[in-house]
């Protein structure tokens, strides 16, 4: 083992306080809402989509780990479906927004004005649900989408209202 995995392997073991925790997630979520707005702006229809989704499973599983959390792909992907699909109509606008990138011309031009914003709201919320989650002790098996509904709606017009600023 080198000297640097031993210092990571140190860094890991130490506890962080429940405030150095909120903190570091909350980080991690302004982070990869960014990260999903970049990916948003590939012009290609479809692939802008799961791209993103796949930045905001990465979120969900570097904050699962933050609050050592058991990471199960399968269950953060129904989770995220779940809390998404069953919200306000972002996940339709997203998709609407990935399909005018067909559009000769003018499509791709105005479909990189709002797909990049979008995903990052959505992002942006979904990630603060799961802090909220995680840091009331709650995991993967006992998160109930329709319990942070209105406040994952509130989180990601928060984030977009961080977007347009």
């Amino acid at each position: 083992m080198t000297e640097e995995s031993n210092v990571q392997d140190v860094e890991q073991d130490v506890e962080m306080s429940s405030e150095e925790r909120l903190t570091k997630a909350n980080e991690v979520v302004r982070n990869y809402a960014l990260g999903t707005a970049a990916v948003g702006v590939i012009p290609a229809p479809g692939v802008d989509l799961v791209g993103m989704t796949a930045v905001q499973l990465a979120m969900i599983h570097k904050l699962s780990s933050i609050y050592n959390v058991k990471f199960t792909k399968s269950l953060a992907r129904n989770a995220i479906a779940a809390l998404i699909g069953g919200g306000t109509p972002v996940l339709a606008g997203a998709t609407v927004a990935s399909a005018i990138k067909a559009v000769p011309f003018v499509g791709a031009y105005v479909a990189v004005l709002t797909q990049p914003a979008l995903g990052g709201a959505v992002a942006y919320g979904l990630g603060k649900v799961f802090v909220q989650h995680f840091e009331s002790g709650g995991t993967f098996l006992t998160f109930d989408p329709n319990k942070v509904r209105a406040y994952y709606e509130e989180m990601v017009s928060e984030g977009s209202e961080k977007a347009k600023a």
